[in-house]
């Protein structure tokens, strides 16, 4: 657990006990807490992960006399401020902790964990930042499907690239395995805090340890002290069905290795989807436009429709239909997050035959005559006068 954690979170609260609650009511606090909060018991509930997690860290903590007892020395020393001094960051009266502690160091650039490690023993809670375990970073990639593999979502093979522990040194950075330590001038934090006035305090990835936290003496001749190198794989991943083009889908923990137990990052993977010949869509709707003859737009005609599983389905077009009047399959769209499906939208367009044989041609020619008597064009005529 980092000194930042020991300052800004307040785990009594978490667990909603007193400071001086006895062992047993914080195991009672937390076992009813943790029945509530479990992932099992809140399915696809983010907020109750979160809230799980907290109470999981505050009874690791207060469980633990030894860390418990550091964590209430810390707390009591720097104003027990649940989060009203942060270290690395301005305090309340526009001042960075990180930096008086570390000038109260010296050149050394010691930093606010080291002090209390020192305070504390060095051990338990009060580990130095750069012992502490890192997140892998993201990785991205990208993926092109088919209309229908977007639609119905597919499980694919994608080639990742991104970062392993280097073969050459084992992952430590130094050369033939050398142990790496803690950056003299982060302090293992990975990050350097520098004044920006008016009370702020700007970080940035730390320079001399390039954000690692850590540095060796002779680097690795592979990896350069990085202790990782590039690599690649093809693994399996499953794209959701009604994933549209340009989205971004995040794959928890696929992304590049964790460092000192850390998890890994996450996979952003970028969909393009290729357009389809006949269908496309409107937000959860398909849509595709479908020829008619004259005669069964005007007497009305039962039509077989595709659909974007290959399969037909039969439509009724009521007499009279005009050319663009769009009409509605219900169900036949895109399948959404809730088990529910979209429509087909079928868009009716009246087609002209560029050749008559003798026999249509006296047929149009009936019906021409029949209807001489009707303007299509008069309501348009008589409103451009108005």
């Amino acid at each position: 657990m980092s000194t930042k954690d020991y300052l800004e979170k307040d785990y009594y609260k978490a667990l909603g006990v007193s400071k001086d609650a006895p062992a047993d009511e914080i195991k009672k606090a937390y076992r009813k807490l943790a029945r509530e909060s479990h992932p099992d018991a809140n399915k696809g509930d983010a907020t109750a992960e979160e809230r799980f997690k907290e109470i999981s860290e505050a009874y690791d903590v207060l469980s633990d006399a030894g860390r418990r007892k550091e964590y209430d020395e810390a707390r009591a020393l720097f104003g027990a401020g649940g989060g009203r001094f942060r270290a690395g960051g301005p305090g309340p009266q526009g001042f960075d902790l990180g930096d008086l502690f570390a000038q109260a160091g010296g050149s050394s650039g010691a930093g606010l964990g080291d002090l209390l490690g020192g305070l504390f023993g060095g051990g338990g809670g009060a580990r130095r930042p750069g012992a502490a375990p890192r997140r892998g970073a993201d990785v991205e990639s990208e993926v092109t499907l088919s209309f229908v593999e977007s639609v119905e979502g597919r499980t694919i093979p994608l080639r990742k690239s991104s970062e392993k522990p280097c073969p050459e040194c084992k992952g430590t950075g130094g050369r033939g395995g050398e142990m790496p330590h803690t950056c003299p001038t982060c302090g293992g934090s990975g990050q350097t805090t520098t004044g920006g006035g008016s009370g702020f305090a700007f970080a940035e990835p730390c320079r001399t340890c390039r954000g690692r936290g850590l540095v060796v003496d002779d680097p690795c001749p592979l990896c350069g002290g990085s202790g990782h190198a590039p690599a690649s794989e093809t693994i399996t991943v499953r794209v959701p069905a009604g994933v549209r083009d340009g989205q971004r889908i995040r794959l928890k923990g696929r992304g590049a290795a964790g460092e000192r137990g850390g998890p890994s990052g996450d996979l952003l993977v970028l969909v393009h989807v290729r357009p389809h010949p006949v269908f496309a869509r409107s937000g959860d709707d398909l849509t595709l436009t479908l020829p008619v003859s004259f005669p069964e737009a005007a007497l009305g005609a039962e039509v077989r429709v595709p659909t974007i599983d290959g399969s037909t389905v039969g439509m009724r077009i009521p007499a009279g239909t005009p050319s663009g009047r769009t009409l509605r399959v219900r169900g036949r769209g895109v399948p959404r997050k809730d088990g529910t499906t979209g429509d087909l939208l079928v868009t009716v367009e009246v087609a002209v035959p560029a050749r008559l044989s003798d026999e249509a041609r006296t047929a149009v020619e009936a019906l021409r005559a029949a209807t001489s008597g009707e303007d299509p064009r008069a309501e348009l005529l008589a409103a451009a006068r108005r």
